[in-house]
């Protein structure tokens, strides 16, 4: 089969790799319809994750059709559509019973290397590391699901692909960022980041009850996006992002913020260019200028959520503010599984739409293109959906 896989830094390339078979009785086989390059793959494709190993297939949001399960399947049969989360978990575990999916205890075969660098380790996650388990991504044409009777949900006849398939992924990710931030009835809310995430924390907070959702990043085109949720916009290449948040919530600051921007912020402040030498000198690994920012301009006693992606050590960071300020901060990978049949019923309801968001379609064979695209050009390309079954462009 073909597959999008990793082999260096900005290396991706779509090569040959052995089918996927089935391994425990647990298994099913996926033939993937659609799948998507995430803002948390650019982690990857810029060299900021370790154990990463060259021919690893690559992705975690994609969904398709079941061509195979094993003799311990009960939910699922040959021909069901399924979107398949990107945390694998058991189902059983503590973590797992108690809803905390991504926490999952038996997912990640490789927990001992996520053990020594943060203590403990999260689930296995699809095409992410060796660390986070090793496991087959699903930018390809057939992935095999490990417990799949936990990690999927159907999808409804007649629902097309493009609407559901964020279930696997930003859809939750941004919906856990708005529940983190715990939002109130008139509650002003500000985000950092107009990607994915970002722009799905914004729709997020609104059907929450926020009053107010301040959208802070730099493109033009994330920034209009943001606004036509219905948030007001911060470009901050044009303005001090704190004293514009001071000015617009009468000096108090935001109630809550979300911080959607992760380990690779952009901006020329000083932090920033000297978090980007140490990371450049391997003295640093994270860039983390627009939580320092988002921390430092929340309302005293307010709360901090963090759905940006974070993967080592960070320095310079205000702990004196969270602590002084009576801050509240919550953060983690997404439970996804928790979020599922109420995210797919909004779906289904029109009470939520994703389509807005991708802006560009590729056969998986460009999957190179595509990453370079997402990459270089984030003004314009907000998603890009990756189709195994479409012929390759002649361009």
């Amino acid at each position: 089969m073909k597959a999008a896989c990793w082999f260096g830094k900005k290396d991706v390339q779509v090569v040959d790799v052995p089918d996927p078979h089935l391994i425990n009785p647990r298994d099913a086989i996926i033939k993937v319809t659609s799948s998507a390059i995430c803002g948390s793959d650019l982690h990857l494709y810029n060299g900021f994750m370790p154990t990463m190993m060259a021919g690893d297939i690559l992705g975690h949001e994609f969904m398709g059709e079941v061509v195979e399960v094993g003799t311990k399947i009960t939910h699922l049969k040959v021909g069901d559509r399924v979107v398949i989360p990107f945390p694998i978990a058991c189902g059983s575990c503590f973590f797992c019973e108690d809803k905390k999916f991504s926490l999952c205890e038996n997912s990640n075969p490789n927990a001992w290397m996520a053990e020594k660098l943060w203590g403990h380790s999260p689930c296995g996650i699809f095409g992410y590391s060796h660390m986070l388990g090793g496991y087959a991504g699903g930018q390809a044409q057939y992935v095999r699901v490990p417990y799949a009777d936990v990690n999927h949900v159907k999808v409804p006849d007649g629902l097309p692909d493009e609407k559901v398939l964020f279930l696997s992924d930003i859809l939750p990710t941004g919906w856990m960022a708005a529940e983190n931030a715990d939002i109130e009835d008139g509650d002003i809310v500000a985000v950092w980041g107009c990607g994915p995430v970002g722009l799905f924390a914004i729709q997020s907070a609104l059907l929450m009850g926020a009053h107010r959702v301040i959208a802070i990043d730099h493109f033009p085109h994330r920034l209009a996006l943001a606004k036509g949720l219905g948030a007001e916009v911060l470009n901050f290449e044009e303005t001090d992002i704190y004293d514009a948040l001071m000015t617009m919530t009468g000096g108090i600051g935001p109630d809550a913020v979300i911080d959607s921007v992760g380990l690779e912020s952009h901006g020329m402040f000083v932090d920033n260019i000297l978090d980007q030498i140490k990371a450049s000198t391997f003295l640093g690994t994270d860039r983390p200028h627009a939580l320092r920012q988002a921390i430092v301009a929340c309302r005293k006693g307010g709360r901090v959520s963090v759905p940006g992606v974070y993967g080592g050590l960070i320095d310079k960071f205000p702990f004196g503010s969270i602590m002084e300020k009576g801050l509240t901060l919550k953060t983690g990978q997404t439970h996804v599984q928790r979020y599922l049949p109420g995210l797919l019923s909004a779906i289904m309801e029109d009470k939520i739409d994703t389509t807005f968001m991708i802006s560009d379609r590729m056969a998986l064979e460009d999957a190179p293109e595509g990453y370079r695209k997402f990459h270089d050009e984030q003004n314009s390309c907000t998603k890009v959906v990756l189709k195994p079954d479409w012929e390759r462009s002649a361009t």
